[in-house]
């Protein structure tokens, strides 16, 4: 009978790869927690242009004998500070504070943003405010910009948030 001499590191080699192979599954779900952060950012910045669209189509319902007011571009050259703040104001007053403010959250909510607001079909009665519906359909349109979801590290893509209502 012969003995055959016991084999030395066979077990430290399958722990060497083993460790290996767990090593690169480590790197695997470090870049699935990468992806799942940015589709979560790009997730919460759509949700942010949602909500600053609905508080924009809320402030227009209760200025309604005045919707044509609203229409134009909004950015960070139509930011600005409350305008009545302190004293009463009129509705045509009422509408440029809500754009001032509106636009003044656009650029604090969201990465350069830019907003367009089209009414078509004339207002009600301005005498009338309020107490008739709006005859027309108002079309809002927010763009932004943000980090694009592949690894290239290329230039940020644009979103858009469309939106077509009644106020």
């Amino acid at each position: 009978m012969r003995i055959f001499p016991r084999q030395r590191g066979f077990t430290l080699l399958e722990v060497l790869i083993s460790v290996l192979v767990f090593s690169v599954g480590l790197l695997g779900v470090a870049g699935l927690m990468v992806l799942s952060v940015r589709t979560n950012h790009s997730a919460f910045l759509r949700t942010q242009a949602s909500f600053l669209a609905e508080s924009m189509a809320d402030r227009m319902r209760t200025n309604l004998g005045y919707v044509d007011q609203y229409n134009g571009t909004y950015d960070s050259s139509t930011a600005g500070a409350a305008s009545c703040a302190s004293a009463p104001c009129t509705p045509t007053q009422l509408a440029a504070h809500d754009r001032a403010v509106w636009s003044q959250q656009l650029v604090e909510h969201l990465p350069s943003p830019t907003a367009i607001i089209a009414c078509e079909n004339q207002p009600p009665n301005p005498g009338y405010a309020g107490s008739q519906p709006y005859g027309g359909l108002c079309e809002m349109t927010i763009t932004w910009t943000e980090a694009d979801l592949s690894q290239t590290g290329g230039t940020p893509a644009t979103q858009t948030f469309a939106w077509v209502f009644q106020p």
